[in-house]
């Protein structure tokens, strides 16, 4: 063969592996732990908040339960992916920054409408007064001769 075709392997890379992702950690067993124990933290906290009903107001219940949300999301983020300013020219922190706006987005958004779906579309008690009056009013008219 050809010395162009064993340039590459000259330099010390060889096919096996690949140098490129040097730049970045891939993480040790202590921060794989520390990832671990906070994602247990930020479940378990909310979790325990819901079952409890300590806060008793149910808006605040959420809206604490977005923000654990959004936690977890960056410890998986920092933990799990690796994500910091050094990786990849700080692309990756770029997209972490993506990513939380879009969670912020779509987190709000789906409690706006779960809060518009409930004040519209749930009977209220004087719906409920009204419709039985029209459906007794209905059937006195169907007992008339």
């Amino acid at each position: 063969m050809s010395d162009a075709v064993h340039h590459h392997d000259a330099h010390g890379h060889g096919h096996g592996h690949d140098d490129h992702h040097e730049e970045g950690s891939h993480g040790s067993f202590g921060s794989y732990m520390i990832g671990f124990g906070l994602s247990v933290i930020l479940t378990a906290i909310p979790f325990w908040l819901v079952m409890s009903g300590v806060l008793g107001n149910p808006q605040l219940t959420g809206v604490i339960i977005m923000i654990f949300a959004a936690a977890q999301v960056v410890v998986h983020m920092i933990y799990f992916l690796h994500m910091n300013t050094r990786v990849e020219g700080g692309w990756s922190f770029m997209a972490m920054m993506l990513t939380i706006v879009l969670v912020v987005i779509v987190l709000s958004g789906s409690m706006w409408v779960m809060y518009h779906l409930n004040a519209n579309m749930m009977p209220h008690a004087d719906m409920n007064m009204s419709a039985t009056h029209d459906m007794s009013a209905m059937q006195n008219m169907s007992e008339m001769p």
